[in-house]
């Protein structure tokens, strides 16, 4: 079926959430993926963070074979082996003491608020619910983290959204200071706001909030869905920083492109969900577990976050270049692989643009282009990315 077909049966079949779509992507391998008129595309947004060690990794796309021979579900009334050994490294390899699974992000932050306000009531009573988030930050599209969510754009037309939540101005300590009260019993936070604009946290304000959250004995939750696992050039972005949360928020990448979400907590916070308080049928997956554990075993055993690391200094180097040559960017920005583009205009039909000369970004906020390129990039991808980005902005001048 060719590309004018499969758009019109999209837009006849599908509901209009994603707006207009110009390419089918059928195939992808590594960095590259090829769409259903046989182009052939860099992928710098890899799934929006989804596909850190590229599209369809070997060991990712055998685990996943193997264990759909076996078994492909089962429940969580039993026992699952490769869920269990998921478990195990994830907790070996960070400062958390035990896992609980679901099937996305956004069920990963319904579970971190639903442990925050348990472990509260559990010392405090009821009247200890409320949750401080960030300004700009995205958290989800579900009723839960959209109303953890601190922008209007998402809540938009589902008033009311959940109460409890009240936000702060991001890197602000201050600001979030003054919204303690009796009723706080938790500050969620992005160590990088990757839809507010790919907006790092400073050192100090991550430090800062560690150290009021110890003081008035609030859930400290790090929402690492998109800035986890390699993508700051640590395995964690808490490791980058060097500050321990209570609570940790995973997806996107974890599967190696299944379906999966992970709660991490450490004691006493990992100790508060008892039989029946929370449970997902296929959180924890056989299939998606089986994927996840090979995609951590290659991430952390292979030190594949160091590649990040260093091919983002080389990105950065490279952007950084291209802002001296061009005014309208006004600010590069980002930590790793995870980095925004900041113009003085829409960024939209930039965007495409780079996508018509064979290069996939992404417009975020409106005026940022956000790079989010495999972890396992080379220099030579890097470089051809860069040539791209220069020519598209060449037309802007």
């Amino acid at each position: 079926m060719d590309t004018t077909s499969l758009k019109n049966d999209a837009k006849k079949y599908l509901m209009n959430t994603y707006g207009e779509r110009d390419i089918c992507i059928i195939r992808g391998s590594g960095a590259r993926v090829w769409d259903s008129d046989g182009r052939e595309y860099l992928d710098f947004l890899s799934g929006i963070s989804v596909n850190n060690l590229g599209h369809c990794p070997p060991f990712v796309v055998q685990a996943a074979k193997d264990q759909c021979e076996s078994l492909i579900h089962c429940s969580n009334l039993y026992l699952i082996k490769p869920q269990i050994e998921l478990a195990k490294k994830l907790v070996e390899f960070s400062f958390a003491d035990k896992c609980f699974f679901a099937n996305s992000g956004t069920e990963a932050i319904e579970g971190a608020i639903k442990l925050a306000r348990l472990y509260s009531r559990s010392k405090y009573g009821a009247n200890r619910f409320e949750i401080i988030s960030m300004k700009q930050s995205f958290h989800g599209r579900t009723m839960g983290s959209a109303s953890a969510t601190g922008q209007k754009k998402i809540q938009d037309g589902f008033e009311p959204m959940l109460e409890g939540f009240v936000f702060a101005e991001f890197n602000d300590i201050d600001s979030v200071k003054r919204l303690v009260n009796e009723k706080t019993c938790a500050v969620i936070v992005e160590p990088v706001q990757g839809e507010g604009g790919v907006i790092p946290a400073t050192p100090e304000f991550l430090r800062d909030l560690r150290a009021l959250c110890d003081e008035k004995d609030l859930v400290l939750i790090f929402d690492e869905i998109q800035c986890g696992l390699g993508r700051t050039g640590t395995n964690f972005a808490c490791e980058y920083y060097k500050v321990v949360p209570d609570v940790m928020t995973l997806a996107k990448s974890l599967g190696g492109g299944f379906p999966i979400g992970a709660l991490l907590a450490r004691a006493p916070f990992s100790e508060v969900f008892s039989p029946g308080k929370h449970a997902h049928t296929f959180g924890g997956n056989p299939v998606a577990c089986a994927a996840a554990l090979a995609f951590t075993t290659e991430l952390f055993d292979k030190n594949v976050s160091k590649n990040a690391a260093e091919m983002g200094k080389h990105l950065m180097s490279g952007l950084k270049n291209l802002s001296r040559k061009f005014g309208f960017i006004k600010e590069i920005r980002g930590v790793g692989l995870m980095i925004g583009v900041v113009l003085d205009r829409p960024c939209k039909e930039i965007n495409k643009r780079c996508m018509e000369n064979g290069l996939l970004a992404n417009c975020t906020c409106e005026n940022v282009v956000r790079i989010l390129p495999p972890l396992i990039i080379n220099r030579d991808d890097c470089d051809k990315a860069l040539q791209v980005l220069e020519k598209v902005f060449s037309l802007e001048s």
